[in-house]
This record gives structure tokens, C-alpha cells and sequence, in this order.
């Protein structure tokens, strides 16, 4: 493919996607940085694409916005208030049950969701499709408790999306993903700063008590 093809590819995308990369853009740089506001932007990112996804014929793609936005709401809670006596969350890494479940919910997913897409829709690329909604969720979820593992999972899952949405003439989108699997990599290496930062704190506290 010529330059000249790569410009009209992504030329020719709808202001409906574009819309939903901009917002997608920002949110990921905004959960990189680890501020709260990557939630509510996350929210109107995935109302967005939730359209964009169904014009596609990616159905697991399309639903999984739906279960994005109910994470979205509850990882906003949880950044406030799901640390210890319920103060806020700091960055930690996940816990071997965590990985269990989420590794076998995520094989359920895949085989189940996407034998149901390959036997009754007219769904495109039935098991890969359903394979990274499954990544994602995992993913998204180890996010909402501010696990630092969530970025690798990015990373992966985003290594499958940056060729399956050009596959599927989704270009902005799949130039997005090319973004998010850079982004993803400065997230794990910011939160793995953030986590040795709040490690150390209690440890400074100690060394340094508060004067009154």
C-alpha cells in the first residue's frame, strides 16, 4: 500500500470515528498519567463507539463498550473511595487469585461468546473478536483497582487490534491502537514509578514523623 492509498484510507474516515479517537485518545493518556478524569471521558469515548462498532458487524467489540461503561463508573468510585478505610487507591500489583479467575472467566468468554457469533450472526472474525473483548475486560478491570499489570494486558491486546480494525477498513481506529500500544507502554513504566512511590511512603513516614 502506497502512501497516497494509507492517506485516502484514513481520509475517508467518518466524523463519528474520529470523534470516538479523540476521546479515546485522551482517556488513555489521562488513565497513563494515573488521574481520575480518564473515567468520565472514558464514558462519552464508549458511547461512541458503540456505534462505531455496530456498523462494523464487531458485535463482542460493540458490547464490550457497554460493559466499559459500567467499569468506567465503578473504577471512579473505586479510585475515590476503594483504598484502605476507604480512602483512595495507589497502584499495586495483582494478586495470583485475581490472575486465576480473570484467566478462566477469560477462556469462557472467548470459546462460549465466540462460538455463539460464528454459528448465529454475521459477526467478522468471531473468536479473535471475542479473544480481545476478553484481554480488554481483564484488562479494564485490573485498571479499576489500580493494578499496574493492567498495562501489559494493554499492550497485548492492542499488538491484535492495530491489524483487525484496518483489516476491517477502520483506519483512525486502528491508528489509534498503534497510539494506545505506545501510551500503553509509558503507563506501565509511570505506575511502576507510582507504586515504588507509594511503597516507599510509609517508609519516609517512619524515618521522617510528622511534627506537631
Amino acid at each position: 500500500m502506497s502512501w497516497y492509498d494509507l492517506w485516502t484510507a484514513v481520509a475517508g474516515t467518518g466524523p463519528l470515528e474520529w470523534a470516538a479517537f479523540a476521546t479515546g485518545l485522551v482517556c488513555v493518556v489521562l488513565a497513563a498519567v494515573g488521574t481520575i478524569w480518564n473515567f468520565p471521558v472514558a464514558i462519552v469515548s464508549c458511547a461512541l463507539y458503540v456505534l462505531v462498532f455496530h456498523r462494523a458487524l464487531l458485535y463482542s467489540d460493540r458490547n464490550l463498550q457497554f460493559v466499559f461503561i459500567a467499569m468506567s463508573i465503578y473504577g471512579w468510585y473505586e479510585w475515590l473511595r476503594g483504598g484502605q478505610q476507604h480512602q483512595a487507591l495507589v497502584v499495586t500489583r495483582a494478586t495470583a487469585p485475581e490472575w486465576l479467575w480473570l484467566a478462566l472467566a477469560a477462556a469462557a468468554y472467548t470459546g462460549g461468546f465466540g462460538y455463539y457469533l460464528a454459528n448465529h450472526t454475521d459477526a467478522a472474525l468471531p473468536y479473535l473478536d471475542s479473544l480481545t473483548t476478553a484481554i480488554s475486560l481483564m484488562a479494564q478491570y485490573l485498571l479499576t483497582r489500580k493494578r499496574v499489570e493492567n498495562w501489559l494486558l494493554w499492550i497485548v491486546v492492542d499488538l491484535i487490534y492495530v491489524p483487525m480494525y484496518w483489516y476491517k477498513s477502520l483506519h483512525a481506529t486502528s491508528g489509534l491502537y498503534l497510539l494506545y500500544l505506545g501510551i500503553a507502554a509509558f503507563g506501565y513504566w509511570e505506575w511502576r514509578r507510582l507504586m515504588r512511590q507509594a511503597q516507599a511512603a510509609p517508609v519516609l513516614d517512619t524515618v521522617n514523623p510528622p511534627t506537631r
